[in-house]
């Protein structure tokens, strides 16, 4: 029995992080092509290679097609074994590593789980301290640390700055607090007095109104903060808000936390820690 799903497997000896990363990313080119993905990690043994190879085998016989396979392992032993799989074979770490060898006149040192260690120049400590902060000033909990921020996120309930504060933490070591624009301060045409000295650190998030309805719809069902009417209210007051006063903004409908943070990025300039 055939399958209109086409099996992809992501498969490292580490986290299969790298694998996966690259990997998502390839096949998000072929958004008209279903998949059905399965990470393996951990597969640093001949013995436990052998058993992916079965199980990617049986995926191909299973679905008609021939499973793609995203790797980026390191041992040799282990690389031969799934060198025989019935699979179409991405050799990550090979396809990029060896022109890269090439070029700097020197072999890497093919260490295993090296492009998420914790890096030795206070990079990991910074992003641990980011993480923190975001936590400490998320929803405006606390507005006394807003001098200490690399950014202060804006926007209406649900908008998606709680998730966006803790990826830009993680992911490059900033400070990032965020503050919720509430019904009450739509109504003014100034920006709160806790934001007021802090502007030029300001950047809004915005959504479309049915959207965000859904989302508050799962919070609170059939409450006037989840109606459509509220939610349109309240979206074209907020931009309108930030028109007025000059800030920055995007629109996280349909955006992923990652590329939301890399637009975010792009506009405010700010460095990234990235190790």
């Amino acid at each position: 029995m055939t399958s209109e799903n086409r099996p992809v497997f992501f498969i490292s000896d580490g986290t299969g992080l790298t694998a996966e990363g690259l990997g998502q990313a390839l096949l998000s080119q072929f958004d008209t092509i279903p998949f059905e993905k399965t990470t393996l990690p951990y597969i640093d043994s001949v013995e436990k290679a052998k058993k992916v190879v079965a199980e990617i085998n049986a995926a191909g016989i299973e679905c008609g097609t021939t499973p793609i396979v995203f790797d980026t392992i390191v041992n040799q032993e282990v690389r031969d074994v799934l060198a025989n799989c019935d699979g179409f074979l991405v050799d990550i770490f090979q396809t990029f590593l060896k022109p890269l060898e090439r070029e700097l006149g020197k072999g890497s040192s093919y260490s295993v789980g090296m492009s998420h260690a914790v890096a030795p120049d206070g990079q990991y400590a910074r992003r641990i301290d980011a993480i923190n902060f975001a936590l400490d000033n998320d929803d405006g909990a606390r507005i006394r640390y807003y001098d200490q921020a690399d950014l202060i996120l804006i926007g209406v309930s649900r908008s998606g700055k709680t998730p966006t504060s803790l990826y830009l933490a993680m992911q490059y070591g900033l400070n990032v607090a965020n503050y919720p624009l509430t019904e009450d301060d739509l109504d003014d045409d100034r920006l709160p007095d806790s934001l007021r000295k802090y502007k030029t650190k300001l950047f809004g998030l915005t959504i479309d109104p049915e959207r965000l309805q859904a989302i508050r719809e799962m919070r609170r069902p059939d409450s006037r903060y989840a109606s459509l009417k509220q939610c349109q209210y309240e979206i074209n007051e907020v931009e309108a808000l930030y028109r007025r006063h000059a800030i920055s903004f995007l629109s996280t409908t349909e955006r992923s936390v990652e590329e939301i943070s890399a637009r975010i990025l792009q506009v405010t300039g700010k460095r990234r820690s990235v190790s």
